[in-house]
């Protein structure tokens, strides 16, 4: 294609797909399904999750510490309790969002060896979907691989309750599999590196099976296992209303099969604006540490963060990323779990003076955006800020930042497939309203 034919097809795709944003507040749209005040327009109702950041009081929204309660249970509760008996979670958490209720010690047990029998692939599967057809971009990988594991099953129309359970979770089981065995093609056939490959161990739970993928000597400590554990617990649920779940449910409400529900809130998850977020955290603190000598120094680092909301560094869009929540207000919850595990682990190792610039980061944000931007709403630092630093300490990728985040959500999507299939009975269809005018068709050849 030459230029001259580039730029006339740009200027089209600009001109046609452009709308004056006047039009929505004439016609009251809420953009994205959300008020004017930044809350979400109710869509539907949930046992699930209650993602809880503030409150409406006399019509003002006033913000609160916020909550993560999955199936009616503290996030906090859930965690302190793995802690506190030194056990693995993950698969815990994957029970009680399935299942609606926290499983017995026998139960627990006999799920966690289910999940292990599911986690190899089917025969041929490696060769046939990812060694044969490597991808640059991981995710895409996992979104193909789950779509193609549809024509691996014998029954995959099949929506009875036992076969949905039984989709979902192979298919959560898999995933990790899917991910590690993608990122190692692609170490090869992209990066030119050597690609091992490891047997798994059907003891392993979720997060030691994925560090001996991993690491060509299969060895980490048990409490780099339990930090990752950690990992997928907070990343397991996050509320119906998140643009991936939404789009698993809205594929679902269509009676589409499971698994393309689940491949579509893999591709709604990469986005850079959604899971893809941590990926852009990453970026803009390498950004940080090159622009600013002294670490220690606040001043110096306010002054660089300033420059970031000018739009003269970073990726230039004025945003601090790893800052501000959709929901939450004062606090994220699973922030504040992960800077305490992240300040632990850190303490007395090189990441120590990393983290205290994260610190800082999240302290001078709320500040510079009043003082830079006249914007005082309040601002707390997201699950972002900290989680880039913890897989950097246990040596996770940056490739598989954001698929991680895949492999622990597939959950929390299952449960709001199963809640869809159940209790929504109705294709999910907003309008849109047309405002292009009427008119008259032109024949070809009176064109200009």
């Amino acid at each position: 294609m030459n230029n001259t034919a580039r730029d006339i097809l740009y200027k089209q795709f600009v001109a046609n797909n452009s709308i004056d944003p006047k039009l929505y507040d004439k016609y009251v749209v809420k953009r994205g399904l959300r008020n004017s005040d930044g809350t979400g327009v109710i869509a539907g109702l949930t046992n699930i999750c209650n993602v809880h950041g503030y409150v409406i009081n006399e019509g003002e929204k006033s913000p609160i510490e916020g909550q993560l309660i999955y199936r009616g249970y503290n996030i906090n509760d859930i965690v302190a309790a793995a802690r506190k008996e030194n056990r693995f979670a993950y698969e815990e958490t994957v029970y009680l969002l399935l299942m609606g209720a926290l499983p017995s010690r026998a139960e627990l047990a006999a799920f966690s060896e289910i999940m292990a029998e599911n986690r190899e692939l089917p025969p041929n599967f490696f060769e046939d979907m990812i060694l044969k057809a490597p991808s640059p971009d991981i995710m895409n990988e996992m979104a193909r691989s789950v779509l193609a594991l549809y024509s691996y099953d014998d029954a995959p129309e099949d929506r009875s309750p036992a076969k949905e359970m039984a989709t979902a979770i192979s298919i959560i089981s898999r995933l990790p599999n899917i991910m590690v065995s993608a990122y190692q093609v692609k170490q090869r056939v992209y990066e030119n590196k050597s690609m091992i490959m490891h047997p798994l161990i059907p003891s392993h739970s979720t997060a030691e099976m994925i560090l001996s993928a991993l690491r060509p000597n299969r060895e980490f400590t048990d409490d780099e296992a339990k930090l990752l554990d950690l990992m997928l617990i907070l990343h397991a649920e996050h509320g119906g209303g998140n643009n991936s779940t939404f789009a698993c449910r809205v594929l679902t409400s269509s009676g589409t099969d499971p698994f393309s529900a689940y491949s579509a809130a893999i591709g709604a998850l990469k986005g850079p604006r959604h899971g893809g977020a941590n990926a852009k955290v990453m970026q803009m603190h390498e950004c940080v540490k090159k622009g600013v000598h002294n670490w220690d120094d606040e001043n110096e680092v306010a002054d660089f963060l300033k420059k970031i909301l000018l739009k003269e560094e970073n990726d230039h869009s004025g945003l601090i990323y790893g800052m501000g929540h959709a929901v939450y207000t004062l606090s994220d919850p699973r922030a504040v779990i992960l800077k305490a595990n992240a300040k632990k682990l850190a303490e007395g190792t090189e990441f120590e003076k990393e983290f205290r610039l994260l610190e800082s980061i999240e302290k001078l944000t709320p500040i510079l955006f009043k003082e830079v931007k006249g914007d005082d709403k309040v601002m707390c630092a997201n699950v972002d800020m900290y989680s880039g630093l913890v897989y950097r300490m246990l040596g996770i990728p940056l490739d598989l930042c954001t698929p991680l985040f895949a492999v622990s959500r597939m959950a929390g999507w299952s449960a709001h497939r199963f809640e869809e299939l159940v209790t929504g009975k109705r294709i999910i269809r907003p309008a849109y309203k047309a405002i292009k005018g009427d008119k008259v068709y032109v024949p070809i050849d009176e064109r200009a």
